[in-house]
């Protein structure tokens, strides 16, 4: 039998073969599979064939997996082969004389891995060989020069050196390297899907992480040719052009690509392969020294909304609402926090040991935050929140299933009708896409005021005049925050001020300003339903001045009329599960009175039955029809 063994996050596995009959796992050197933890009991199962099936026995302490079933002390289960075994921090897989199935995604961390440990070993060496800092600023000081170029060919003979020095490309490696060429013919189709759409559509996206750096005297035009024509085979086999967009072509190439992979391996000679696997490691080692390393790729690519970097080897994307391991790592944490440094710099920022901590935004719009040691324990971290690609409109929303006709009709009646809107939900619930739909109700002919933190939103407004938060300098003097500008903007004569998110004393000026003549304004808060909002709000407006809570309740009372909240479902939908009235002061106890118009039922959001008090005004000026009364009461 064969065992074979890995850490979490570790792509790197340890094989094991035994013929005994009984296979004992701890942490004790007598065991027949070793797992060097002390979270692992000195002898923590046995394992023992029976049949075509595996017996598992926990006679350690901790409890251990088996598939997703849990099995505690004393417990016994029975499994196939093809299941895995979890006992923290290691996962285990038995292969008998029926091979395990390795799935696509183990497949491509595994050959992901390997590439990342090549890759740092040519980095190695060529450190030892190049002052690659020197290289950086040539390039970066001489774009589209002749100096540039010099500096990019400079690289890519160097790691052709290494290379060859390394005897990478003899017979024994030669299985795994075709492997890899499968995984660069995938990741070079990607990229080919990505270029090819259209650069308004993506805003700045394309501009920031299009440049490979490629020298055209380094290119082949023999293999360039093979290449290109291997790529049109997958495309008219995957059946491509007939997707209406790049989202749904990616999402086709990812799940049926490595069914497919197995009429493109006779193509694949010798010499191409060599090519292949050369020209994906030049384009590797010129992301980490020119761009954005193993994240340039994952910035690119529209499926993905988040990226998160734990640490060096363990990097998560969120893409379809589900967040998994992208099976990219940084091959250093020297070099992870480099390209961090890079990405807050290209922006105007700074992070060091002497200030560790910073947000920031790509000229696409993403947020950004890093955070380095001291203050991150495991090595630098990174999240980047990516500006969607398409603006999204009420329809698109309806269309996902993330409100309803009828409440998009309403929401869009109470907005044209100067009622001032809060959306709120957790992180990640889409509160910032909601605020930009429903910032489009807005008529054309008034005067906008948009105030963030970070800037996010795009209003398709003419009149719309958009301010930034500004943090301190070196300093620590010249920080303007969003309370600031909140002020700030009463002076500008807005018919509506939009405020990206209240998180801190800038809610009680905006409660001031929706009470002062700004109807209609709009802000988000995070909250986990619309009657936590109230709560929240008013923890918020104390931080912004110590006021009685009667007082607070009913400046809420007569700001806001409306409350929109967002929930992300276990699946990783976004929906609108509650449309509430702020309808006042309770007279007794002075609590804000909050009433749903519509909430989620049995998985839909339905009307309530109860109308709005300002359901008249609406309907007389034809922004609601009169059947909308019909809906709600049924």
């Amino acid at each position: 039998m064969r065992i074979w063994f890995n850490k979490v996050n570790e792509s790197r596995r340890t094989l094991v073969e035994t013929d005994n009959g009984q296979i004992n796992i701890g942490r004790g050197a007598d065991n027949d599979v070793v797992l060097k933890s002390p979270l692992v009991s000195r002898r923590h199962a046995v394992v023992r064939k029976i049949g075509e099936e595996l017996e598992l026995e926990n006679v350690g302490l901790n409890s251990c997996l088996v598939g997703d079933a849990e099995v505690l002390g004393g417990e016994r289960v029975t499994f196939g082969p093809s299941v895995k075994v979890r006992i923290w921090p290691f996962t285990i897989s038995f292969e008998t004389e029926k091979k395990t199935t390795i799935t696509r995604q183990e497949l491509e961390a595994h050959l992901r891995g390997v590439m990342a440990d090549l890759e740092l070993r040519i980095h190695k060496k060529l450190l030892e060989r190049l002052d690659l800092y020197e290289l950086e600023a040539t390039q970066t000081s001489g774009q589209n020069t002749a100096d540039s170029q010099e500096a990019i060919l400079q690289l890519e003979n160097n790691i052709a050196d290494v290379c060859r020095e390394m005897e990478l490309f003899s017979r024994s490696n030669e299985a795994l390297l075709e492997e890899v060429c499968g995984l660069s013919l995938r990741d070079h189709l990607v990229n080919q899907l990505i270029m090819e759409t259209d650069r308004e559509e993506i805003f700045d996206l394309a501009q920031l992480t299009t440049n490979e750096f490629d020298v055209p005297a380094t290119l082949v035009p023999e293999r360039e040719t093979e290449l290109h024509g291997l790529l049109k085979f997958l495309r008219d086999k995957l059946k491509l052009d007939a997707l209406p967009d790049v989202s749904q072509k990616i999402h086709r190439v990812e799940e049926k690509f490595a069914e497919l992979f197995g009429l493109v391996r006779p193509h694949l000679h010798a010499e191409l392969r060599k090519y292949l696997v050369l020209r994906t490691l030049k384009k590797d080692l010129k992301d980490i020294v020119f761009g954005f390393g193993p994240l340039q790729d994952l910035l690119r690519a529209p499926t993905i909304t988040e990226i998160m970097v734990v640490r060096s080897d363990q990097i998560y994307v969120e893409s379809g609402g589900i967040i998994e391991k992208s099976g990219r790592r940084f091959i250093s944490e020297k070099v992870t926090e480099s390209i961090i440094e890079r990405i807050v710099a290209q922006v105007g920022r700074r992070i060091d040991k002497s200030q560790p901590l910073v947000d920031a935004r790509l000229p696409d719009g993403s947020r950004v935050n890093a955070v380095i040691p001291p203050l991150a324990v495991f090595g630098p971290c990174l999240t980047i929140r990516k500006f969607p690609i398409q603006r999204l409109t009420m329809d698109d929303l309806i269309e996902f299933g993330s409100v309803t006709q009828t409440a998009a009709r309403f929401i869009r009646a109470a907005v044209a009708d100067h009622r001032s809107v809060l959306i709120s939900g957790g992180t990640g619930s889409g509160k910032t896409t909601m605020l930009n739909v429903i910032s489009s109700f807005i008529p054309y002919k008034e005067r906008i005021v948009v105030i963030e933190d970070t800037t996010e939103l795009r209003l398709h407004q003419e009149h719309v005049v958009s301010m930034e938060a500004k943090p301190p300098n070196v300093e620590g003097m010249g920080a303007y925050t969003i309370r600031d500008l909140v002020k700030n903007a009463l002076r500008m004569r807005p018919d509506r001020i939009v405020v990206g998110e209240c998180r801190g004393g800038e809610a009680l000026d905006m409660v001031q300003a929706m009470n002062t003549g700004h109807n209609g304004s709009m802000t988000t808060i995070h909250a986990n339903s619309s009657e936590e909002v109230i709560q929240r709000l008013e923890l918020l407006m104390l931080m912004g001045a110590e006021l009685p809570v009667t007082s607070i309740h009913r400046q809420i009372a007569s700001a806001i009329d409306l409350i929109v909240h967002i929930d992300r479902l276990p699946t990783g939908k976004r929906q609108v599960t509650q449309v509430s009235e702020v309808t006042g002061v309770h007279p007794q106890t002075t609590d804000v009175m909050i009433t749903d118009i519509f909430n989620r039922r049995g998985g839909v959001l339905k009307p309530t039955g109860y109308l709005p008090s300002f359901i008249d005004a609406i309907v007389e000026q034809g922004l609601l029809e009169a059947e909308f009364l019909y809906e709600a009461a049924t």
